[in-house]
């Protein structure tokens, strides 16, 4: 499941001299972005690629050295404290798991002042959240930490944070999250302003120059994942004691303290690299993180290592995980980075990719499942559709029935028959609660099982279509779920629901901002005097020596290109929605034509680089497969000859330097190109006369490809001659 000692994380820990390294783990998400499903079920027992959220963040705890553990309960404390008695860790023999629980908490800052209460910290400990995936090792991380501490005892706190450029569509990151504004001095690492509330516009924030106080220099950057770990010292309680406005960690905490000049606390900055960290925060993580665990992004927290059940995963071709004991129709078409759990059967031509089955499912035929998240025990009937949505516990879908992108059906839930779900839908057993409710008051009324009661409901959720009932403090409209259905959808508490919901944006919607993004980008002036993101901010005696120091936005811009083909290939994205993300990023960079066109060109052939291949006739086959496919997306960014020499340019560079078995194809591939009529002769004979002139080093593959061009040429002749 883990790596226990004897592996390199635990060895690492073990290097430090040896104090009991503690760990609190917040277990309740004091807030309501996973509803109605956190009604019924605490945010850290909903399954992640088919094990609960709290095991990852334990596995890593486990594995990062940390001996002792106290797990913070609210909301549903009596389902979390049951789940984990059953569990390993009650008796594990490496690490020690103790439960807190309260049932008047209403916030993080109200857990960890009753923590501080207990006087159960005894030293610098490890503060993390149970909906939290990692795999770095902390023992260079707490090594930093505790020589700052001897050095200035104000330095109480050190922040994980990640690489994580924000889309330039949304200004959102690729979990869902607002995007976020850190501050930070390049030489210490001291974190000097956080903001996350998108308060920042058109790229621009204005800062306040006493930044700069007692800095020569500060990076600023909205490319930075807040990670939700942090090695705290013991100090860190007893400020949430002294001020009852701490709260939220972020918002009021970390703020808090970086404006705070009496006490002179600070906090710092832990960045990794090649490791992984995320927090689930809400649907569109839940999506991305489940994605990058199927993808091995997290490995050794992977569903065929990691094991909490009598249940074994196997990996096979493309990503595909399957449980030993199910029932597959032998024409049922499982796709790429799909899971199968136990006992779950798929009938006749049903086809399934990129998605997560249960255990106990039962899929009828015909059964079309795409980039979804069904749980344990679920009922999907005939001819049903599902989409990018997440069907939990004991759902059933009966015969026709559609889940249109972005739905959550809650536990227990029943489509009735050609019943279709309205995009970014939640279904619940129980009614929409009303705007003041908070998240304690509804999800504090524990229940063992984790299900609704619908004899406890006010009134009956069993209604037929055109049917709709309701009572005061209720949502004025009650929609049903189909005839002979069982649940209430709700309605929309936000305008946006798209932005943090499991589906992909629409293509009208993304149409829709991109225009926004495209207005607002002719709106601004060349000389506004604004601070560039990312970029670093240096000491000075006026604003005019503000400049952006960052070299590398040519690599930026193709690693950006290249993870929205990635995710294009993987959701099934169409092309048309493709080009308007690369189009918002050509803007925002501010790329040529060409500068696309060779990004999207490597990004397709490292595709087809990737896909198994045993030969260079099988790697050929590969190429020209993907290209076949994607060849409207590469004729998009080739208006002229310019573009097509440059995209001949990228393969070279290719086939020299990044993907080198690609070399020995190069003149097939250029002839497939040509005949593909992706790139014209002009273009090829173009590229010949500028390497002519090269040394004789950088001919490798001009004269590799002396054959075609001398066929070009004379076909160009011929044809001449015909007309003549």
């Amino acid at each position: 499941m883990v790596q226990k000692k004897g592996s390199k994380v635990a060895e690492d820990a073990e290097d430090l001299s040896h104090v009991t390294l503690q760990a609190i783990l917040l277990a309740d998400s004091f807030a309501t972005n996973f509803r109605p499903i956190t009604i019924e079920r605490p945010k850290v027992l909903l399954p992640l690629v088919g094990i609960p959220m709290i095991e990852y963040s334990l596995a890593w705890l486990e594995a990062a050295g940390i001996e002792e553990v106290f797990v913070f309960c609210c909301a549903h404390s009596k389902q979390v404290n049951q789940y984990l008695e059953r569990s390993q860790w009650f008796k594990h023999p490496n690490i020690t798991v103790t439960t807190i629980e309260s049932q008047n908490s209403v916030s993080a800052g109200d857990a960890l002042r009753l923590i501080y209460e207990r006087n159960v910290i005894h030293g610098d400990f490890i503060l993390i959240t149970g909906d939290t995936v990692c795999n770095m090792s902390l023992a260079e991380a707490l090594q930093e930490h505790k020589d700052r501490k001897k050095k200035d005892p104000n330095a109480v706190m050190t922040m994980v944070v990640k690489k994580s450029k924000p889309s330039p569509i949304t200004h959102q990151s690729r979990l869902g999250t607002d995007e976020l504004f850190m501050a930070i001095d390049p030489d210490t690492r001291q974190l000097l302003y956080y903001e996350d509330k998108g308060d920042f516009v058109k790229g621009t924030i204005t800062l306040d120059k006493s930044l700069l106080a007692d800095s020569s220099s500060v990076s600023l950057h909205n490319d930075m994942q807040d990670c939700y770990i942090d090695i705290c010292a013991p100090e860190v309680l007893s400020l949430f004691t002294d001020n009852f406005d701490y709260q939220h960690l972020r918002r009021h905490f970390v703020k808090g303290l970086l404006v705070d000049d009496i006490m002179g606390y600070k906090i710092y900055t832990h960045e990794i690299h090649a490791n992984y960290a995320a927090k689930v925060e809400n649907f569109r993580s839940y999506d991305t993180i489940s994605k990058d665990i199927m993808q091995r992004w997290t490995y050794p927290l992977v569903p065929d290592v990691q094991s909490f059940g009598n249940s074994v995963i196997k990996l096979g071709r493309q990503g595909i995980y399957r449980a030993s004991d199910i029932g597959l129709s032998s024409n049922a078409e499982i796709g790429p980075f799909t899971l199968i759990g136990k006992g779950s059967t798929i009938g006749n031509k049903s086809k399934v990719s990129n998605s997560v089955i249960g255990e106990g499912c039962k899929i009828g035929s015909n059964v079309s499942i795409q980039g979804s998240y069904i749980w344990n025990n679920v009922t999907i009937e005939d001819g049903c559709k599902l989409k990018h949505a997440i069907v939990c516990d004991g759902v059933v879908m009966k015969a026709g029935a559609v889940l249109e992108p972005g739905v959550i059906l809650s536990f227990k839930v029943v489509v009735g028959e050609q019943f279709v779900v309205p995009a970014y839908s939640k279904v619940s057993l129980y009614e929409q609660p009303t705007i003041e409710d908070s998240d304690e008051e509804l999800e504090g009324a524990d229940s063992s099982s984790g299900m609704a009661d619908t004899s406890s409901l006010g009134v009956s959720a069993r209604l037929s279509d055109g049917e709709s009932a309701s009572k005061p403090g209720e949502p004025s409209e009650v929609v049903a779920v189909g005839s002979g259905g069982l649940g209430y959808i709700w309605s929309a508490c936000e305008a946006e629901e798209w932005r943090r919901s499991v589906a992909p944006i629409s293509e009208d919607k993304l149409a829709e901002i991109l225009q926004s993004a495209e207005d607002e980008f002719d709106g601004l002036h060349p000389n506004d005097g604004a601070v560039p993101l990312s970029g670093e901010l240096m000491a000075a005696s006026n604003d005019s020596d503000i400049h952006d120091t960052d070299e590398h936005v040519d690599d930026y811009f193709e690693k950006e290109v290249e993870a929205t083909f990635q995710r294009a290939v993987q959701e099934n994205i169409k092309e048309d929605n493709v080009i308007l993300e690369i189009n918002s990023l050509r803007l925002s960079y501010n790329m040529a034509a060409a500068d696309c066109a060779g990004a999207i060109f490597y990004s397709v052939m490292k595709l087809a680089a990737e896909t198994p291949y045993s030969s260079n006739s099988e790697l050929y086959k590969n190429v020209v497969k993907v290209i076949t496919t994607w060849k409207k997306l590469l004729k998009y960014y080739l208006p002229s000859i310019d573009e097509e020499i440059e995209m001949i340019l990228k393969y070279e560079e290719m086939c020299l330097e990044s993907v080198k078995a690609f070399c020995p194809l190069f003149s097939q591939v250029l002839h497939l190109l040509y005949s593909m009529e992706i790139i014209q002769e002009e273009a090829i004979l173009s590229w010949e006369s500028e390497k002519l002139g090269a040394d004789e080093g950088d001919k490798v593959l001009l004269k590799q490809a002396e054959s075609f061009i001398e066929w070009l040429k004379n076909a160009s002749e011929e044809e001449s001659e015909e007309e003549e």
